[in-house]
C-alpha cells in the first residue's frame, strides 16, 4: 500500500494488529499543513473527505497478499478507497495501541494550536466513527475553522490544553505484573521539550477516574524506569 502524502507533517505512522479481529490498522494522518488545508487536501479536508485515505484509520487483511479489505469493515460497500476506513476525522493519530487483555483501542490524536486527545474505541465498535477533526480540536470547535460537530461524531475521552511544541504521545494500558496499582490504567505522554510530562487515568468505558500526573516517577536519565506507587 502507497499513497502520498502533500506536506511533511501529520504524516501518521503506526500500524498494529488487533487482538481481537487479528486485522492489520493503519493511522495515516491528515497529510499535513495547517488547518487541513492546502495543496494536496480536499475541500473541507482530508480528515473528512471519503476520497482519500488521508486522516483516517484504515483496517485491512494481510493473511493473503495482496491484501484484502474485510467485508464487515463500515464502509465496504463504497467505492475504494472508502472500503479500507475503519475511522475518521483524525488530525495525526501517530501512535496508538490496543489493550491485550480487553482489545479495546486506544488512539492519541496530535493537535493544532489548541487541544491534544485521547480518544477511546471500545473492542465491542463496529467501527465508522468520526473523530471530527478538522471540525473539531478535542472537546471544541477547532478555533481557526470552527463549525458542528460533523454526523456520528465521537468526543475523546480526555483532553489538555496544548502548548508548543507540544504533542500527545499514545500509550498503553499497563497490563504487567511488576506495578500492580497501574494495572488497567492507560498511560500516555506529551512530548513537550518544555515540560515531558507523563500521565495515567482509568476508563471503564463511561468514566474517567484516578487521572495523575506520572513524571516524577520516571527516571529519564536512565532506559529503565523508576516508579514508586
Amino acid at each position: 500500500m502507497t499513497f502520498g502524502q502533500p506536506q511533511s507533517n501529520h504524516n501518521g505512522g503506526m500500524i498494529a494488529f488487533s487482538p481481537i479481529d487479528g486485522y492489520l490498522y493503519i493511522g495515516t494522518g491528515d497529510g499535513g499543513n495547517g488547518n487541513d488545508s492546502g495543496s494536496g487536501h480536499a475541500v473541507g479536508g482530508n480528515a473528512q473527505a471519503m476520497s482519500t485515505r488521508l486522516g483516517k484509520i484504515l483496517r485491512i487483511d494481510v493473511d493473503s497478499l495482496p491484501f484484502t479489505t474485510p467485508a464487515n469493515n463500515p464502509f465496504a460497500s463504497d467505492p475504494f478507497p472508502a472500503n479500507e476506513f475503519w475511522a475518521i476525522g483524525v488530525r495525526n493519530p501517530w501512535r496508538f495501541s490496543f489493550d491485550r487483555d480487553t482489545g479495546d483501542m486506544w488512539i492519541g490524536d496530535v493537535g493544532q494550536n489548541a487541544r491534544e486527545e485521547i480518544t477511546y474505541q471500545p473492542a465491542s465498535s463496529t467501527g465508522g466513527e468520526n473523530y471530527g477533526w478538522r471540525l473539531r480540536e478535542g472537546y471544541i470547535q477547532t478555533p481557526s475553522v470552527g463549525g458542528p460537530k460533523p454526523a456520528g461524531n465521537v468526543d475523546p475521552v480526555h483532553q489538555y490544553n496544548t502548548g508548543f511544541p507540544g504533542a500527545v504521545i499514545g500509550g498503553y494500558v499497563y497490563r504487567g505484573a511488576s506495578i500492580p496499582d497501574l494495572k488497567g490504567t492507560y498511560i500516555f505522554a506529551d512530548h513537550s521539550f518544555q515540560s515531558r510530562q507523563i500521565w495515567s487515568f482509568r476508563y471503564d468505558g463511561q468514566t474517567k477516574s484516578e487521572f495523575a500526573n506520572r513524571t516524577e516517577q520516571f527516571d529519564f536519565g536512565n532506559l529503565h524506569t523508576v516508579v514508586s506507587v
